[in-house]
């Protein structure tokens, strides 16, 4: 997946400035696909220059101009083809895992602190995640098919952290009955 799919995700039906597309990014996006500012504005001119989106200046009184970004249809067909095709597993990357491995170079409280302060990282993403869900998906027989989709990714966010939760409090029970290094 490419900055540009979830830029073209990201503004749907809806027409934003790059500044307000950087912050509903940053509000919704952040959960599986990171960006800076800067990476999406320099996105934001590659689509255009393909004709992926289109902009129009909105003028304003006492501030600088206001470009509005919105998908145009070879943008939506861009969007679409993507999303016809395959995706494949992301491998993992994940700094704590070999911290761990090399774990024996320092001594045990060091990386069972690490450990903790993952799963509490995990554990305030959850209680987000949870907040969300019950604010916007309580009942979701009255959802739409769009609103689905959206919820199934906020799920699929909800087992992760869980899951990494488990794992910490697995890891650090299994770390703490070890000898010490």
């Amino acid at each position: 997946m490419a900055l540009a799919h979830t830029i073209l995700a990201t503004l749907g039906n809806e027409s934003y400035s790059g500044y307000d597309l950087w912050k509903k990014f940053s509000q919704t996006s952040k959960y599986y696909w990171q960006a800076s500012q800067q990476q999406i504005y320099r996105e934001l001119g590659k689509l255009e220059k393909e004709g992926a989106i289109a902009s129009e200046i909105i003028p304003q009184e006492g501030r600088p101009d206001k470009k509005l970004y919105k998908i145009t249809d070879k943008g939506i067909e861009i969007l679409k083809t993507w999303s016809l095709e395959p995706a494949e597993p992301m491998a993992i990357r994940e700094e704590l895992l070999v911290k761990v491995i090399a774990a024996k170079l320092v001594p045990k409280s060091v990386i069972l602190q690490e450990i903790k302060r993952h799963q509490q990282i995990h554990s305030q993403q959850l209680a987000e995640y949870k907040q969300i869900e019950q604010e916007k998906f309580a009942d979701t027989s009255q959802l739409t098919f769009e609103q689905k989709c959206i919820y199934a990714t906020l799920r699929c966010g909800i087992g992760y952290e869980s899951y990494r939760i488990a794992w910490c409090e697995d890891t650090i029970a299994l770390l703490s009955e070890a000898s010490d290094n």
